[in-house]
Protein backbone atom coordinates (compact mmCIF):
# COMPACT_ATOMS: atom_id res chain seq x y z
CA UNK A 1 0.00 0.00 0.00
CA UNK A 2 1.30 3.37 -0.60
CA UNK A 3 1.25 6.31 1.81
CA UNK A 4 1.97 9.87 1.59
CA UNK A 5 3.88 11.79 3.42
CA UNK A 6 2.45 15.22 4.99
CA UNK A 7 4.06 17.96 2.64
CA UNK A 8 6.26 19.90 5.08
CA UNK A 9 7.99 22.60 2.78
CA UNK A 10 8.04 23.53 -1.14
CA UNK A 11 10.72 20.44 -1.60
CA UNK A 12 8.29 17.62 -0.55
CA UNK A 13 5.78 17.39 -3.50
CA UNK A 14 3.71 14.30 -3.41
CA UNK A 15 6.71 12.03 -1.71
CA UNK A 16 5.19 9.04 -0.70
CA UNK A 17 6.30 5.43 0.75
CA UNK A 18 5.76 1.82 0.54
CA UNK A 19 3.73 0.66 3.56
CA UNK A 20 6.49 -1.94 5.39
CA UNK A 21 3.76 -3.05 8.05
CA UNK A 22 3.94 -6.54 7.15
CA UNK A 23 8.08 -6.68 6.66
CA UNK A 24 9.96 -7.93 8.80
CA UNK A 25 11.84 -5.26 11.14
CA UNK A 26 14.75 -7.71 12.49
CA UNK A 27 18.25 -7.47 10.61
CA UNK A 28 19.34 -9.93 7.52
CA UNK A 29 20.62 -13.08 8.39
CA UNK A 30 24.66 -12.34 8.23
CA UNK A 31 25.38 -15.61 6.60
CA UNK A 32 23.43 -14.36 3.80
CA UNK A 33 24.53 -10.95 3.07
CA UNK A 34 28.08 -9.77 1.51
CA UNK A 35 29.68 -6.70 1.88
CA UNK A 36 28.43 -4.48 -1.18
CA UNK A 37 31.33 -1.97 -3.01
CA UNK A 38 29.92 0.80 -4.96
CA UNK A 39 31.71 1.06 -8.12
CA UNK A 40 30.37 4.39 -8.89
CA UNK A 41 29.16 3.72 -12.22
CA UNK A 42 32.71 2.33 -13.44
CA UNK A 43 34.10 -0.37 -15.31
CA UNK A 44 37.42 -2.47 -14.48
CA UNK A 45 39.02 0.23 -15.90
CA UNK A 46 37.99 3.00 -13.87
CA UNK A 47 36.11 4.67 -16.98
CA UNK A 48 32.04 5.28 -16.51
CA UNK A 49 30.31 2.85 -17.69
CA UNK A 50 27.20 4.26 -16.57
CA UNK A 51 26.53 8.01 -15.74
CA UNK A 52 24.97 10.11 -12.90
CA UNK A 53 25.89 7.02 -10.35
CA UNK A 54 27.72 6.97 -7.12
CA UNK A 55 26.81 8.43 -3.19
CA UNK A 56 24.27 6.75 -1.57
CA UNK A 57 23.30 4.83 1.21
CA UNK A 58 25.68 2.21 2.56
CA UNK A 59 23.60 -1.17 2.20
CA UNK A 60 24.41 -5.34 2.27
CA UNK A 61 24.19 -7.80 -0.60
CA UNK A 62 21.38 -10.59 0.57
CA UNK A 63 22.39 -13.68 -1.80
CA UNK A 64 19.35 -14.71 -3.60
CA UNK A 65 17.93 -18.52 -4.58
CA UNK A 66 15.65 -20.02 -6.28
CA UNK A 67 13.52 -22.97 -5.10
CA UNK A 68 14.86 -25.38 -8.06
CA UNK A 69 18.06 -25.42 -6.20
CA UNK A 70 16.49 -27.61 -3.63
CA UNK A 71 13.86 -29.58 -5.76
CA UNK A 72 11.44 -31.32 -4.62
CA UNK A 73 12.16 -30.18 -0.84
CA UNK A 74 9.31 -28.37 1.02
CA UNK A 75 10.03 -24.84 2.25
CA UNK A 76 8.49 -22.75 4.73
CA UNK A 77 8.16 -19.35 4.77
CA UNK A 78 9.35 -17.53 8.24
CA UNK A 79 9.48 -13.68 7.24
CA UNK A 80 9.22 -11.04 4.32
CA UNK A 81 12.22 -8.41 4.58
CA UNK A 82 12.92 -5.32 2.80
CA UNK A 83 16.09 -5.35 0.19
CA UNK A 84 17.60 -2.02 -0.58
CA UNK A 85 18.83 -3.58 -3.88
CA UNK A 86 16.18 -4.30 -5.70
CA UNK A 87 12.67 -2.98 -5.76
CA UNK A 88 10.45 -6.83 -4.82
CA UNK A 89 10.43 -7.78 -1.30
CA UNK A 90 12.24 -10.92 -0.39
CA UNK A 91 11.01 -14.25 1.47
CA UNK A 92 13.14 -15.61 3.67
CA UNK A 93 12.52 -19.48 3.69
CA UNK A 94 13.27 -22.75 5.99
CA UNK A 95 14.32 -25.94 4.38
CA UNK A 96 13.57 -29.29 5.82
CA UNK A 97 17.33 -29.65 7.15
CA UNK A 98 16.77 -26.09 9.00
CA UNK A 99 18.94 -24.01 6.43
CA UNK A 100 17.88 -20.70 5.60
CA UNK A 101 17.72 -19.27 2.13
CA UNK A 102 16.55 -15.91 0.50
CA UNK A 103 13.78 -15.78 -2.72
CA UNK A 104 12.11 -13.28 -4.29
CA UNK A 105 8.70 -13.45 -2.43
CA UNK A 106 5.70 -13.61 -4.59
CA UNK A 107 2.77 -10.97 -4.84
CA UNK A 108 0.39 -13.22 -2.39
CA UNK A 109 2.86 -15.21 -0.22
CA UNK A 110 2.42 -15.23 2.97
CA UNK A 111 4.26 -16.23 6.39
CA UNK A 112 4.32 -19.54 7.15
CA UNK A 113 3.11 -21.03 3.88
CA UNK A 114 4.79 -23.93 2.58
CA UNK A 115 6.05 -24.05 -1.09
CA UNK A 116 8.17 -25.86 -3.04
CA UNK A 117 9.32 -26.74 -6.60
CA UNK A 118 8.36 -30.08 -7.79
CA UNK A 119 6.43 -31.30 -11.45
CA UNK A 120 3.57 -31.57 -10.17
CA UNK A 121 0.64 -30.33 -12.01
CA UNK A 122 -1.19 -27.74 -9.64
CA UNK A 123 0.71 -25.13 -7.95
CA UNK A 124 0.01 -22.22 -5.72
CA UNK A 125 2.18 -18.70 -5.15
CA UNK A 126 5.44 -19.03 -4.44
CA UNK A 127 5.55 -22.69 -6.14
CA UNK A 128 8.36 -23.49 -8.70
CA UNK A 129 7.86 -25.51 -11.51
CA UNK A 130 9.24 -26.66 -15.01
CA UNK A 131 7.17 -24.44 -17.67
CA UNK A 132 5.83 -27.78 -19.34
CA UNK A 133 4.25 -28.36 -16.12
CA UNK A 134 2.51 -25.41 -15.61
CA UNK A 135 -1.01 -24.68 -16.83
CA UNK A 136 -1.44 -22.36 -19.97
CA UNK A 137 -2.55 -18.53 -19.11
CA UNK A 138 -1.32 -19.09 -15.83
CA UNK A 139 0.71 -15.84 -14.45
CA UNK A 140 4.17 -16.38 -14.26
CA UNK A 141 7.52 -14.73 -12.79
CA UNK A 142 11.08 -15.15 -11.85
CA UNK A 143 11.36 -17.21 -15.48
CA UNK A 144 14.69 -19.17 -16.66
CA UNK A 145 16.19 -18.03 -19.57
CA UNK A 146 17.34 -21.27 -20.44
CA UNK A 147 17.98 -24.57 -18.83
CA UNK A 148 20.60 -25.02 -15.87
CA UNK A 149 20.92 -21.40 -16.20
CA UNK A 150 21.75 -18.39 -13.83
CA UNK A 151 20.01 -16.01 -15.54
CA UNK A 152 16.28 -14.88 -14.85
CA UNK A 153 13.60 -12.67 -16.73
CA UNK A 154 10.28 -10.99 -15.16
CA UNK A 155 11.80 -10.37 -11.17
CA UNK A 156 11.36 -6.67 -10.92
CA UNK A 157 8.72 -5.53 -8.50
CA UNK A 158 4.97 -6.65 -9.85
CA UNK A 159 6.37 -7.78 -13.15
CA UNK A 160 4.32 -11.04 -14.32
CA UNK A 161 4.29 -12.63 -17.12
CA UNK A 162 2.12 -14.96 -19.24
CA UNK A 163 2.16 -18.19 -20.38
CA UNK A 164 0.71 -19.04 -23.32
CA UNK A 165 1.44 -22.47 -24.92
CA UNK A 166 3.36 -25.35 -25.71
CA UNK A 167 4.61 -26.03 -28.74
CA UNK A 168 7.14 -28.80 -29.22
CA UNK A 169 10.29 -28.41 -27.08
CA UNK A 170 9.17 -24.47 -26.45
CA UNK A 171 6.99 -22.65 -24.54
CA UNK A 172 5.23 -19.25 -25.42
CA UNK A 173 5.98 -16.78 -22.99
CA UNK A 174 4.19 -13.25 -23.53
CA UNK A 175 6.66 -11.61 -21.39
CA UNK A 176 5.85 -7.85 -19.02
CA UNK A 177 7.02 -5.87 -22.09
CA UNK A 178 4.67 -7.40 -24.56
CA UNK A 179 7.02 -9.16 -26.38
CA UNK A 180 6.19 -12.95 -26.89
CA UNK A 181 9.36 -15.29 -26.64
CA UNK A 182 10.04 -19.21 -27.55
CA UNK A 183 11.51 -20.11 -23.97
CA UNK A 184 12.86 -24.07 -23.35
CA UNK A 185 10.33 -26.02 -21.67
CA UNK A 186 12.29 -27.24 -19.15
CA UNK A 187 13.15 -24.45 -17.74
CA UNK A 188 11.33 -23.33 -14.34
CA UNK A 189 9.45 -20.26 -13.63
CA UNK A 190 7.02 -19.09 -10.33
CA UNK A 191 3.88 -19.26 -10.21
CA UNK A 192 2.48 -15.74 -9.58
CA UNK A 193 3.52 -11.94 -9.99
CA UNK A 194 6.53 -10.41 -8.22
CA UNK A 195 5.82 -8.83 -4.84
CA UNK A 196 5.68 -4.78 -4.45
CA UNK A 197 3.39 -4.46 -7.04
CA UNK A 198 2.61 -0.62 -5.86
CA UNK A 199 5.72 0.54 -6.81
CA UNK A 200 4.44 1.59 -9.94
CA UNK A 201 3.12 4.46 -8.24
CA UNK A 202 6.12 5.29 -5.83
CA UNK A 203 6.73 9.22 -5.88
CA UNK A 204 10.15 10.46 -4.77
CA UNK A 205 9.53 13.74 -4.14
CA UNK A 206 12.54 15.00 -3.55
CA UNK A 207 16.24 16.03 -4.77
CA UNK A 208 17.75 14.09 -1.88
CA UNK A 209 16.20 11.01 -1.41
CA UNK A 210 17.24 10.31 -4.89
CA UNK A 211 20.76 11.05 -3.63
CA UNK A 212 20.16 7.88 -1.09
CA UNK A 213 19.61 5.80 -3.91
CA UNK A 214 22.91 6.35 -5.67
CA UNK A 215 21.86 8.45 -8.30
CA UNK A 216 23.49 11.54 -8.77
CA UNK A 217 22.29 14.61 -10.84
CA UNK A 218 21.77 14.92 -14.64
CA UNK A 219 21.89 17.69 -16.88
CA UNK A 220 19.55 17.61 -19.69
CA UNK A 221 21.55 18.25 -23.24
CA UNK A 222 19.49 20.59 -24.73
CA UNK A 223 21.15 23.13 -21.65
CA UNK A 224 24.60 22.14 -23.07
CA UNK A 225 26.54 23.80 -25.38
CA UNK A 226 26.76 22.47 -28.98
CA UNK A 227 30.45 20.39 -28.36
CA UNK A 228 29.27 18.45 -25.34
CA UNK A 229 26.14 17.56 -26.38
CA UNK A 230 24.56 16.85 -29.86
CA UNK A 231 21.20 18.58 -28.35
CA UNK A 232 23.31 21.77 -27.62
CA UNK A 233 22.91 25.00 -28.16
CA UNK A 234 20.39 28.01 -29.10
CA UNK A 235 18.94 29.96 -25.95
CA UNK A 236 16.33 29.70 -23.49
CA UNK A 237 13.30 26.50 -23.72
CA UNK A 238 14.81 26.03 -27.31
CA UNK A 239 14.05 22.46 -29.09
CA UNK A 240 16.90 19.69 -29.91
CA UNK A 241 17.48 21.56 -32.91
CA UNK A 242 17.87 17.56 -34.89
CA UNK A 243 15.20 15.55 -36.98
CA UNK A 244 16.17 12.58 -35.18
CA UNK A 245 17.51 12.50 -31.21
CA UNK A 246 21.04 11.37 -30.62
CA UNK A 247 23.11 10.00 -27.49
CA UNK A 248 26.25 12.19 -26.36
CA UNK A 249 28.31 9.97 -28.57
CA UNK A 250 26.02 11.12 -32.13
CA UNK A 251 24.41 7.71 -31.86
CA UNK A 252 20.29 7.35 -32.64
CA UNK A 253 18.26 6.93 -30.02
CA UNK A 254 14.52 6.89 -28.96
CA UNK A 255 12.82 4.49 -31.47
CA UNK A 256 16.19 3.09 -33.05
CA UNK A 257 16.36 -0.71 -32.91
CA UNK A 258 20.06 -1.25 -31.32
CA UNK A 259 19.31 -5.01 -30.69
CA UNK A 260 22.25 -6.60 -32.06
CA UNK A 261 22.14 -10.52 -30.76
CA UNK A 262 21.45 -12.15 -34.23
CA UNK A 263 21.84 -15.45 -32.08
CA UNK A 264 18.58 -15.20 -30.17
CA UNK A 265 16.50 -13.81 -33.35
CA UNK A 266 14.89 -17.08 -33.59
CA UNK A 267 13.49 -17.04 -30.00
CA UNK A 268 10.80 -13.58 -30.79
CA UNK A 269 7.94 -14.57 -32.23
CA UNK A 270 6.65 -11.21 -31.69
CA UNK A 271 8.71 -7.67 -30.56
CA UNK A 272 7.05 -5.60 -27.66
CA UNK A 273 5.24 -2.35 -29.26
CA UNK A 274 7.32 0.60 -29.68
CA UNK A 275 6.20 3.64 -26.53
CA UNK A 276 6.79 6.40 -29.34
Amino acid sequence: MIKTKKRLSSGYIKESFIERSGLSKSRPRRSLTRKKVSGSGRDERGHISIRHRGGGAKRKYRLISTLDEFFGQEAKVIALEYDPNRNAHLALVELPDGAKKYIIAQDKLKVNKKIKASDEVYQSAGDRARLENIRPSTEISDIQLYPHSSNFIARAAGAKATLMAIEGDYALVKLPSGETRKIHKRCFASIGQISNPEHAQLKIGRAGRTRHMGWRPSVRGKVMSPRSHPHGGGEGVNPIGLKHPKTPWGRPAHGKKTRRNKLSEKFIVKRAKSKR
